[in-house]
C-alpha cells in the first residue's frame, strides 16, 4: 500500500496571458478555465470531423480509404474519445457558454457528439437525470448492485444487457416518473441518430458503419466499463458508500480529473480543477468509510486486475490514508468484500 504524498493532478493556474484565439472565446464561454475544451473543440474542428467528411466522398477508393481511415480511428476513437467524452461529462454539469450563445453548447451534442459514438441528448439525460439522482442504486438503469463486480461474466452481462435495454430501461424510469422532459430529449436524440444512420447508410454505407455505427458501440461499452469500475466496490451495509478515486494518474491530466469519482458524487457540480483539493478535504471522510482510493493507476488498471482478481496488486496501488488498513491482507478482504452482489431481502 501506498502513503498519501504530494497531489499532482491538475489544478487551474492563471496564464501570465491569453492569445488572441483565447481572448475572442472568453466573449463566449462563462469560465476561462474551461478554455482546454475550446482548444479540444478546435483540434476535433481540425482532425476529426473533416476526415470523416472525406471518407465519405469518393475521393478515396480501396487501400487509399483505409489509409485515411486508420490513423482517423486511432485519433477519434483513441487519442480523442476519452477526452471528447470527459469533456462532455464536465460541461452537462457546468454549462460552458453564455446563455445567449448557448446554441454553441446544442451544437457540441447533435452535431460533433456522434462523431465520437454519443447520441445526441441521451448522455444528458442518463447522467444528470438519472445516474446522479439515483447514485447507482437498483433502480439506476447502469447499476452495478446486482452483478458480482470481479466478475467477467458478470461484466458482459450488465454491458450486454445495457447495450439491448439501455435506452428502454432509461426510458422507463423517466417515463414512470411523468419526467417529460427527460425522455423526450432521451427518445429525440436516440431515434434521431438511428434516422440518420439509417439515411447515410444510403449515402455511404462503409463510411457510416465505421464513422459512426462501429464507434456508437464501442462508446457505449466503454462507458458501462468505467461506470462498472467507478461503481465495483460496494458498501453493502450502506449503499451510497459504492465509488472509488484515483489521483496522481495520466488519466486525470487527459481527461479533466474524472478518476476522482467520489468526490464527484459529493459535489457533482464542481468545477474539475477544484477536485484535488476538495479531495484533501474529505480524506478524513473517505478514510472513515473505508472508501478507496488508488495512486497512479486509472479505470482500466482496476477493470483488468478485478477481472482477473488481482487484488495484490490493487493493494499494491491503494492510499492507506490515515492507516485505516492495518496491512495489504486486511485491504484485500475489504475489497473482496465490496466487490460481492447485492442480494435483495424479503
Amino acid at each position: 500500500m501506498k502513503a498519501l504524498t504530494e497531489i499532482t493532478d491538475p489544478v487551474y493556474k492563471e496564464p501570465k496571458h491569453f492569445s488572441a484565439y483565447e481572448k475572442f472565446w472568453l466573449k463566449y464561454i462563462n469560465d476561462k478555465r474551461d478554455l482546454p475544451f475550446i482548444h479540444l473543440l478546435t483540434a476535433i474542428h481540425i482532425l476529426v470531423i473533416p476526415a470523416a467528411i472525406i471518407l465519405y466522398t469518393p475521393l478515396l477508393q480501396g487501400w487509399y480509404w483505409w489509409l485515411l481511415y486508420i490513423p482517423y480511428f486511432y485519433v477519434s476513437q483513441m487519442y480523442f474519445k476519452g477526452r471528447f467524452g470527459l469533456m462532455l461529462h464536465c460541461i452537462c454539469h457546468r454549462k460552458p457558454f453564455k446563455k445567449k450563445y448557448n446554441w454553441l453548447f446544442d451544437y457540441i451534442i447533435w452535431v460533433v457528439c456522434p462523431f465520437f459514438g454519443h447520441t445526441p441528448e441521451t448522455y444528458f439525460a442518463h447522467h444528470m437525470g438519472m445516474h446522479h439522482v439515483e447514485n447507482n442504486m437498483l433502480d439506476d438503469a447502469s447499476s452495478t448492485l446486482p452483478y458480482k463486480r470481479d466478475s467477467l461474466g458478470g461484466f458482459l452481462s450488465y454491458v450486454g444487457r445495457f447495450l439491448v435495454l439501455g435506452f428502454v430501461d432509461t426510458f422507463m424510469y423517466f417515463f414512470s416518473r411523468k419526467r417529460k422532459k427527460f425522455y423526450m430529449r432521451l427518445t429525440a436524440g436516440e431515434m434521431a441518430f438511428y434516422l440518420f444512420c439509417v439515411g447515410m447508410c444510403f449515402v455511404n454505407f462503409k463510411a457510416t458503419l465505421f464513422v459512426f455505427i462501429i464507434p456508437f458501440v464501442f462508446a457505449r461499452i466503454v462507458m458501462m466499463l468505467g461506470n462498472w469500475t467507478q461503481h465495483a466496490f460496494v458498501n453493502l451495509e450502506d449503499l451510497d458508500d459504492n465509488t472509488i478515486n484515483c489521483i496522481n494518474t495520466k488519466y486525470n491530466k487527459m481527461c479533466w480529473n474524472d478518476g476522482y469519482h467520489a468526490v464527484h458524487h459529493i459535489r457533482p457540480a464542481l468545477h474539475y480543477t477544484e477536485i484535488p483539493g476538495e479531495f484533501l478535504k474529505n480524506k478524513d471522510k473517505f478514510a472513515e468509510k473505508k472508501i478507496l482510493t488508488f495512486d497512479g493507476i486509472h479505470y482500466l488498471h482496476i477493470f483488468i486486475w478485478l477481472m482477473t482478481k488481482r487484488y495484490d496488486k490493487l493493494a499494491k496501488n491503494l492510499v492507506n490514508v490515515n492507516n485505516m488498513f492495518a496491512n495489504e491482507e486486511e485491504a484485500i478482504a475489504h475489497m473482496k468484500e465490496r466487490t460481492r452482489k447485492y442480494k435483495l431481502t424479503a
